[in-house]
């Protein structure tokens, strides 16, 4: 077996986390090439190459493949693709745009959001918003995966493997990167930070986001959303954790006035510990959460965070 995986790499450099968890994915099928694209990447590669289980880096650089942009990535990727028994990149919104293509351009399906993997021909994934797990047994030649980071544990940092530079064939020039936005945050990243706080509708503003913020500040947490909060206009896209949005599986999952919807609780129920401040007693996010809190969150949260 020959495993590529196509790293995750942004204009801030490599995403070592969620690279890191899908190597330890992959590298239960054999050792792992994984490829780093972009517009400048020399850095990301040195990062890439101390992941343990990583035999080999391969670095394509062209402006074309900068910003992440699907269909120079595809083709890229399908210029490579020959030799190699599995096609593998962490579940992001990157590599949702790309593989699926990948997978449909060598006429094979594409196994997305798996959460482990049985042998090299068996996966498992959720489906129904996490309510059933699928075993699905793949019979094609080449199987073309997405790994749900947040169940695995990221691979350690001690290895130095071997940094190979590949022509780049003509890439096609059917997209135009306009601009990135980004949500600046002081805290950590969401998909991979260990504790999350999250609010939903019943915050009622932006403004009253300030309260979450402040109680994530003393945990070193980061802030989340529900989708109804993001929909309202409350907070971020980036800030959403559902099944439209981010999965997240940290040590502490706080949902503060979030209902439990089964789209977000698609999104966090894999988190070691919920707690859970509703006025609601019969509110459905108390069914998945280890401890649950009564309450009001306006007069909760700030005791909670002056208690700290």
């Amino acid at each position: 077996m020959s495993i590529l995986l196509l790293a995750e790499v942004t204009e801030s450099g490599l995403a070592v986390d969620a690279t890191a968890r899908a190597v330890t994915a992959a590298r239960q099928l054999d050792e792992v090439t994984l490829l780093c694209a972009g517009g400048s990447i020399v850095d990301a590669a040195a990062q890439a190459a101390k992941i343990d289980g990583v035999s080999k880096v391969i670095i394509a650089e062209d402006a074309a493949l900068a910003h992440r942009m699907a269909e120079p990535t595809t083709a890229l990727i399908l210029s490579l693709a020959e030799g190699y028994t599995h096609i593998v990149a962490p579940a992001t919104s990157d590599a949702k745009n790309i593989l699926p293509r990948v997978a449909a351009l060598l006429d094979v399906m594409v196994i997305s959001d798996v959460i482990q993997i049985d042998s090299a021909d068996t996966f498992q994934r959720p489906i129904y918003a996490g309510n059933a797990i699928q075993t699905v047994k793949s019979t094609d030649a080449v199987k073309v995966l997405t790994i749900r980071t947040s169940v695995f544990e990221p691979a350690d940092m001690n290895n130095a493997a071997a940094i190979e530079t590949v022509d780049v064939p003509a890439l096609p020039n059917m997209s135009t990167w306009i601009e990135d936005k980004v949500e600046a945050s002081k805290g950590p990243e969401l998909s991979s930070a260990k504790v999350v706080v999250s609010a939903g509708r019943a915050i009622g503003s932006t403004e009253n986001f300030g309260i979450i913020s402040a109680l994530a500040n003393k945990l070193d947490a980061a802030v989340g959303a529900s989708r109804a909060a993001v929909d309202a206009g409350y907070a971020p896209n980036d800030w959403q954790v559902g099944q439209t949005g981010k999965v997240v599986a940290p040590n502490l999952y706080l949902a503060c006035g979030i209902s439990g919807a089964i789209q977000h609780l698609a999104g966090m129920k894999g988190s070691k510990v919920i707690v859970a401040i509703n006025t609601d007693p019969d509110a459905p996010i108390f069914q998945v959460a280890d401890y649950g809190l009564v309450g009001d969150l306006f007069d909760v949260v700030p005791q909670l965070t002056e208690q700290l």
